[in-house]
This record gives structure tokens, C-alpha cells and sequence, in this order.
């Protein structure tokens, strides 16, 4: 009977300093791009796994917010639903590029609370399948002679993460970064099409984006800017420093969630994201998929956060992106 009644009794004390368990309701997932690009790949693969996992009681409604590179998604969770405990946002290094240049209004990487990211992509520099551009040699023998002439695409806004590595590529071929044609489209799905369509030439996406396509035979993959040569089906295409060009673009993917979100509700999508990563599932779906491992979670992830955006101001100083 004691015993039965400490138990009640801690139940009460810890219920009342908010440490009850958290359980979700109506989780929702925000990709801030439109459908077919990594922000929704990330939202839609992960929160299928945790409910498949048993992780969450149901399944997340998946939501594509566009605009502004990431921004419209951003304002409307700091704004409007800064303390929701059932809101997680998918992001990645556009949005840390966004921020690093003040992009996002008057809101700063501090807004939000970061969550942790699970894998990593990566960037690669791709053409349609009947392209005359054969090899990255012919795209760069072209762009140089006439950088005006060739439209590169990518699925972020103006100075965000495509339009980043498109810039630092140019640098390292000898193009100036002013003189080279971007075209911004609102998610790598969007820029895809475009590409498909013939409205641009060139496509600066992420290996996970277009995987499906390469494996079609409807586009051709010029080169990675990954450290090093990717698994099939890409496994034939060479990195860009292979080629001489010292330029690499790392992608992670993960998620921020709501400032004010319950530390009871933080915590227990920080475990559901952990045990996705650690799972089989995850791992399975990475190669299917051409993500490499990459795993940070919690306060070590908002480190990384905060050295990110540093790293990218400064770049995009460098880059003449910003002042």
C-alpha cells in the first residue's frame, strides 16, 4: 500500500513540472518546397518510417509550404506556431544558407529549435539525356565560351544552396560568378521539370533528387561534388574534384521544430528521430535512395547549426552574395 501510494505521489510531482509522456496528436510534417525535391523526400521518408516504426500511434500529414526559398515555412512556424509539439520541419543547408545571409526576414537561426539530421546528400551537376554536353568537359568547354548562353537551374531560391554550388563551381572553372545564368525554381521537383522540358540546360540538384530519373535514362549526370564516387547507380560518374575542380557540396538532411515546442515533446521526437537513424529501415532506404550516413542530434546538432550558418556568411561575403 506504500509503496502504491509513492508511486501515485511521484506521478503527481513529475506530472505537475511538465514530465508527464508525451503523446502525439495529428502530427504534421512541413516540406518548405514543393513535391519531388529533398525537403519533401526528407519529410515524406521519415515520418513514414516512424509511424511504420511504431514510433508515433498515426501517420503524420506531410505539408509542401513554398516560397522563398524555405522562408514562407519559417515565418509562418515562428509566427503562427511557435509552441506547436506536434511540428517538425524539414530543412537542410539551404536553410542554413538562407539564414546566414538574412534571407528569412528579421528572423535568425535562433527563432527555431534544431532537431537533428539523419543523413546526407549530395550535389551533383546533371543534363538532360540527349544533351550535347557528354561530359562535364563539354559542359565547361561551352560555359566558358559563352556563360550567358547556358541556363543552370536549381531548386533554391537566388544566393541559396543550388545557386551556392553553381557559383563555386563556376569560381573553380575560371567563370566569374556574375556572369553565370541562374534560374531559381521553387524545389528540386520543379527545377527537374524545367530541365526535362527544356527551359534550361543544366540542373545543379542532389543525388536523392534525382535517382529515379538516371535509373530512366532521362537525364545524364555530369558530375558529384561529393568527396568521393557514389554507390549505383552514379557509381560511373566521376567527382568534381576528380575533374580538377576542387569544389564538393555536402547536403544533410534533417529537421527544426517549433522554439517554444515542450521540452516533454522536443524529447521525444529527439528519441523517434534517433531510433530511426540506428534502424535497419533507415539504412535501407539511405541506399536506395544515394544518402550517405551523417547523424547529429540535440544540443550537438545546434552546435553544428550555429558553425554552419557562420561558415556560409562568410561564403557568401566571399561570393560577393552579400556584403
Amino acid at each position: 500500500m506504500r509503496k502504491r501510494w509513492l508511486m501515485l505521489a511521484l506521478t503527481s510531482v513529475f506530472g505537475s513540472l511538465g514530465l508527464a509522456a508525451f503523446t502525439p496528436k495529428a502530427p504534421e510534417c512541413i516540406a518548405p518546397a514543393g513535391a519531388g525535391g529533398g525537403w519533401d523526400l526528407t519529410c515524406r521518408s521519415v515520418t513514414q518510417l516512424m509511424f511504420d516504426l511504431k514510433l508515433v500511434p498515426q501517420p503524420f500529414k506531410v505539408t509542401n509550404m513554398t516560397g522563398a526559398g524555405g522562408g514562407v515555412a519559417y515565418a509562418n512556424v515562428v509566427t503562427q506556431r511557435n509552441d506547436d509539439a506536434n511540428l517538425l520541419v524539414a530543412a537542410s543547408p539551404a536553410t542554413t544558407v538562407r539564414l546566414a545571409q538574412g534571407q528569412f526576414s528579421q528572423f535568425t537561426e535562433r527563432d527555431v529549435r534544431w532537431l537533428g539530421a539523419i543523413a546526407a546528400d549530395y550535389g551533383l551537376v546533371a543534363v538532360k539525356a540527349d544533351s550535347p554536353y557528354k561530359t562535364m568537359a563539354d559542359l565547361v568547354a561551352a560555359w566558358k565560351a559563352d556563360p550567358g548562353k547556358i541556363a543552370v537551374g536549381g531548386g533554391s531560391a537566388v544566393g541559396g544552396q543550388d545557386h551556392m554550388k553553381v557559383l563555386l563551381l563556376a569560381r573553380a572553372i575560371g567563370i566569374q560568378p556574375r556572369a553565370v545564368k541562374y534560374v531559381p525554381f521553387d524545389g528540386g521537383g520543379q527545377a527537374l521539370t524545367s530541365l526535362l522540358g527544356g527551359f534550361i540546360q543544366v540542373f545543379a540538384g542532389d543525388a536523392s533528387e534525382l535517382r529515379g530519373q538516371v535509373e530512366g535514362g532521362t537525364v545524364r549526370v555530369l558530375a558529384v561534388l561529393a568527396p568521393k564516387r557514389l554507390a549505383a547507380p552514379y557509381a560511373g560518374v566521376p567527382t568534381a574534384k576528380e575533374l580538377g575542380y576542387n569544389v564538393d557540396w555536402v547536403v544533410w538532411r534533417g529537421f527544426y521544430v517549433p522554439k517554444n515546442m515542450p521540452n516533454e515533446a522536443y524529447d521525444f521526437w529527439l528519441n523517434a528521430l534517433r531510433k530511426v537513424a540506428r534502424s535497419p529501415e533507415w539504412a535501407k532506404f539511405r541506399e536506395q535512395n544515394s544518402l550517405g550516413e551523417f547523424v547529429s542530434l540535440g544540443a550537438e546538432f545546434q552546435v553544428f547549426i550555429d558553425r554552419q550558418v557562420n561558415q556560409f556568411r562568410n561564403l557568401s561575403k566571399e561570393l560577393g552574395i552579400i556584403k
